[in-house]
């Protein structure tokens, strides 16, 4: 299985950015597509953005298009979500998820490995 430990969260004034990283250990990162989720207390979890193995597929929720952006590096074993022009609607625990099967849709009992989540807050 796969280890996955998020980091990067913080409390931000709307308008700010934040880059949120996620460490995979144990087994091949690059053998896993990767997405981010948020819950905000009461909510289900909500999709955020995914990304295939090579980083040749990407994929966002329509709330987050041209302000969030997925990457990975491979090399690093780290997913990452830099967040741009945040809203406090965007305050939220975010959690990195790997799929074992190529799935980058947004259902997240797709996914088989979670991390324990970074929080977000954002002021107004």
């Amino acid at each position: 299985q796969v280890q996955l430990v998020e980091s990067g969260g913080g409390l931000v004034q709307a308008g700010g950015s934040l880059r949120l990283s996620c460490a995979a250990s144990g087994r091949t990162f690059s053998n896993y597509a990767m997405a981010w989720f948020r819950q905000a207390p009461g909510k289900e979890h909500e999709f955020v953005a995914s990304i295939m193995w090579n980083g040749a597929n990407t994929y966002y929720a329509d709330s987050v298009k041209g302000r969030f952006t997925i990457s990975r590096d491979n090399d690093k074993n780290t997913l990452y979500l830099q967040m741009n022009g945040l809203a406090p609607e965007d305050a939220a625990g975010y959690y990195c998820a790997a799929s074992g099967r190529d799935y980058i849709g947004p259902y997240w009992f797709e996914y088989d490995y979670w991390g324990q989540g970074t929080q977000v807050t954002v002021s107004s």
